[in-house]
């Protein structure tokens, strides 16, 4: 487990003044399984199949989290797969449906970003509903990427 940034609770506008700890930790497929589904993005990922999801989990090799710093509650997690030199693949950004718009997201993606190197390009397939948000963060947009869809 690695801090990554130890508190951001001063800049959110949260009225509850939630303090939150990102840090790089490995989480349990019942976590993540947990975390997907409080976002919206557990219909999109085998949530049910907690081996698959362990799978995906030992192949990230940047995992990072956001806490409530008080009751270490699991709000958001990125999971990406990188080299740290050329290119960075953010497969996974989940934040809990009801503390959307405080940040956490954007946070997640910047500590991506900077951990990935300045060396890397970071690239992700967005769901279709989270388009607006990778505008507002200002990712760019590419018409250049191709996809084999997963057969199961």
């Amino acid at each position: 487990m690695r801090p990554v940034a130890a508190d951001n609770g001063a800049a959110m506008e949260n009225p509850a003044a939630l303090r939150l700890r990102y840090q790089q930790e490995n989480i349990t497929a019942s976590e993540f399984a947990d975390i997907l589904n409080r976002s919206g993005l557990g219909a999109r990922r085998p949530v049910e199949d907690l081996p698959r999801l362990q799978r995906m989990l030992d192949g990230a090799t940047l995992l990072l989290t956001a806490r409530d710093a008080q009751s270490g509650t699991l709000l958001g997690v990125s999971r990406a797969l990188t080299d740290h030199a050329y290119a960075c693949y953010l497969s996974d950004l989940a934040v809990d449906t009801a503390f959307q718009g405080y940040g956490i997201g954007r946070a997640l993606v910047d500590m991506t970003r900077k951990l990935a190197g300045e060396e890397s390009m970071c690239l992700l397939v967005a769901a279709p509903d989270a388009v607006g948000f990778y505008e507002k963060i200002g990712m760019p947009h590419t018409e250049r990427a191709f996809l084999f869809p997963r057969r199961k």
